[in-house]
């Protein structure tokens, strides 16, 4: 049984346009970390290997420093690391992975040209491949079909696993005509679970660190044990902060400040939250409740999904151009009720209104 740590998609220098420029620069500082943690993580499992596949670079115009802080951890792993660069860090003779002098036990695959490495040592053979722009129209695994010679072969690409795409397009059918034991692949940002296809086990560990509220949650990389015929895995966390979405009901509540509050967990200040408000209610002053709440977070977005109390959609029925304009916007709320764009129309047209015809009802 082979020991393998999977990760990709670390994304170093990310710009973390979304938060504060102060903390931006922080965060960048903490993904930096990332093949630190990393190498202590593969030190405490006793990993007999490490794949990266892929986008461990948000960019080919990286802070060198950043490169070489990734090299140095790298190099601080006791077992072979192999790294396929992805879409986002594509292998160039001007890239950082060519550029930098990268210490003996990690091995880049540096061409579109299937590359295979013996080990002989674990009795297991890798197989890899690099993106060498930011576009590839072909599949990682075209021309891969291994026998079955009771062999472990691992995989490390990066690619996505889809009928269509133009970052290497990977069939479900390739997968499992690859002939690998397991496929590690990149490129996905959520991870996948253990995936099989026909005798071929296959899996996205995600990102280690999310970057925005498209990738909420725990993050970080896959511990997979792996032989000929039989590869199981176990999920690592390894982000040091998350993004997290939130849902706070306002209906019946004088103190949004508060209902929000209690809805944080204890340790809000270590993460990045979107808070939802929903419900029915006056709109709130989402600016406020921001100056409010923001010390409680490291990052905060407040949005307003609440709906207009029902007893102000009753005056729908008045013979006034309020109630046209409330007649009509009824309509339409009820025709798409979470249409968020209707409720605030009929928040700022019933505002104005209310003021245009002060004294006429």
């Amino acid at each position: 049984m082979v020991k393998i740590i999977h990760g990709a998609d670390f994304h170093l220098d990310s710009p973390f346009s979304g938060l504060s420029p102060q903390h931006s620069a922080q965060r960048r500082s903490e993904l930096r970390q990332l093949p630190r943690r990393l190498a202590d993580l593969a030190r405490a499992e006793g990993a007999d290997l490490v794949l990266l596949s892929g986008d461990l670079l948000d960019g080919q115009h990286i802070y060198r420093e950043t490169a070489q802080a990734l090299a140095k951890a790298l190099g601080s792993i006791p077992c072979p690391v192999f790294l396929a660069p992805g879409n986002h860090d594509p292998w160039s003779q001007h890239s950082p992975y060519a550029s930098l002098t990268w210490p003996d036990n990690v091995h880049i695959f540096s061409s579109q040209t299937l590359e295979s490495v013996n080990l002989p040592g674990l009795g297991c053979t890798v197989w890899g491949r690099a993106f060498c722009a930011s576009h590839q129209a072909s599949s990682p695994l075209e021309g891969l079909s291994l026998p079955r010679d009771g062999r472990l072969h691992l995989g490390c690409f990066h690619g996505d696993v889809a009928p269509q795409s133009d970052y290497g397009p990977i069939s479900r059918e390739a997968i499992a005509a690859s002939g690998l034991t397991y496929l590690a692949l990149g490129h996905i940002h959520q991870c996948s679970g253990l995936q099989r296809e026909g005798d071929t086990f296959w899996a996205y560990p995600g990102c280690p660190e999310g970057r925005g509220f498209d990738e909420t949650g725990e993050k970080g990389v896959l511990l997979v044990e792996a032989e000929p015929g039989h590869v199981e895995s176990r999920f690592v966390p390894l982000c040091q902060r998350k993004y997290e979405a939130l849902s706070v009901d306002i209906t019946g509540t004088t103190d949004i400040a508060g209902a929000v509050q209690r809805a944080l967990p204890e340790d809000a200040q270590r993460h990045m939250f979107r808070v939802l408000l929903t419900g029915e209610g006056e709109a709130p002053d989402l600016s406020a409740l921001e100056r409010t709440l923001a010390p409680l977070c490291y990052g905060l977005t407040l949005q307003d999904h609440t709906r207009l109390p029902q007893n102000l959609w009753q005056r729908r029925e008045e013979d006034s151009l309020t109630g046209l304009f409330l007649r009509s916007m009824w309509e339409k709320c009820q025709a798409e009720p979470d249409n968020q764009l209707y409720q605030l129309c009929a928040r700022y047209g019933l505002a104005a209104l209310e003021n245009g015809e002060e004294g006429c009802l």
